[in-house]
């Protein structure tokens, strides 16, 4: 795990809801464990039980509920990354092997089902009707999200409102969920519940719009999944859009062919042409836009070393390799 600080403030509680998930994912089919401990026990950042728990505890919450709700929400991205390998054809995530990759897709897709299923069981287990509504909600505006990403899949006339609209539902929508379904279980507010909403809205953006840009400018070693997989796939993320648009006409029809045909033969040459036509560094000037109004949300927050953990995952989300 990370050894960031804001990881240090909920210390004792990131364990237990470790504890948590281990003991909800076992079944009484072996596989279903298996593939389930597999994919949970990749190294990931977890960051958004992570919000969960920083938010509850920042407006006074805390205790078993609050740990529950954690392991839901990683449940519910666990799940949402299996299905996404399954359908992206991934074949590595995290520097290991997909799901998909070891055992198949059709397991793959039915063990993402067991975790969507569980994830519901332990929003009973909380018996929070607030609760249920966000996440509920939230699993359907993600499935849209990914729905009309597929569409948009060898579509060069995509444009960036289009793609805000598929990161908002495929990534910002978790952590938005996150944030605020933290602030119904707490009690919070209508000021700080839609405040813990809206910063979990941006932080989600910032953090997809950053993935994005390292697809391009990272390395598949420190990615932990191959470089330009978004481009293999066809899809017109921010950084491709941006240069059919403000690039020259040779960088613009590169980008617009190598979108329609999908795979990796131009990769190279389209590096050099995001990189040149400034269009990584427009991607990373609005993730920063992002983060800062994400982090003047948090003002509605009485200050504490919860606060300033949130604060620090903000900055961490934008300043990372991988």
């Amino acid at each position: 795990m990370q050894p960031q600080a804001f990881y240090t403030a909920v210390a004792d509680d990131f364990t237990a809801v470790d504890h948590i998930i281990k003991k909800q994912l076992t079944s009484r089919v072996p596989l279903v464990s298996k593939i389930g401990d597999y994919i949970t026990s990749a190294g990931g950042k977890r960051l958004r039980p992570l919000l969960v728990l920083l938010c509850g505890k920042a407006l006074g919450s805390g205790g078993d509920d609050l740990r529950l709700l954690a392991a839901t929400i990683e449940f519910l991205h666990t799940a949402t990354l299996l299905h996404d390998d399954v359908v992206d054809m991934s074949g590595m995530r995290r520097g290991r092997s997909t799901a998909n990759a070891m055992w198949g897709n059709a397991p793959s897709v039915l063990v993402g089902d067991f975790l969507y299923s569980r994830s519901f069981e332990m929003m009973v287990e909380l018996g929070s009707m607030p609760v249920m509504q966000i996440l509920s909600k939230a699993t359907r505006v993600i499935a849209e999200g990914e729905v009309l990403q597929l569409s948009k899949v060898r579509d060069a006339s995509t444009t960036e409102e289009t793609y805000m609209e598929v990161i908002r539902g495929k990534t910002a929508m978790l952590f938005e969920a996150s944030t605020h379904s933290a602030a119904a279980l707490a009690n919070a507010g209508p000021e700080q519940s839609e405040a813990l909403r809206t910063f979990g809205d941006h932080l989600g953006v910032a953090f997809q719009l950053v993935d994005d840009l390292l697809d391009y400018r990272g390395d598949a070693e420190t990615l932990g999944k191959n470089v330009g997989d978004d481009l293999a796939e066809g899809k017109p993320t921010l950084p491709l859009i941006y240069t059919m648009r403000e690039g020259t006409p040779e960088q613009a029809a590169l980008v617009r062919q190598a979108i329609q045909k999908g795979g990796l033969e131009d990769l190279e040459s389209i590096r050099d042409a995001v990189e040149k036509s400034g269009s990584l560094e427009y991607t990373a000037q609005l993730a920063r836009d992002y983060i800062a109004r994400a982090i003047a949300c948090l003002d509605v927050l009485p200050p504490s070393v919860y606060r300033d953990a949130l604060v620090e995952l903000s900055e961490f989300a934008v300043a990372r390799t991988h």
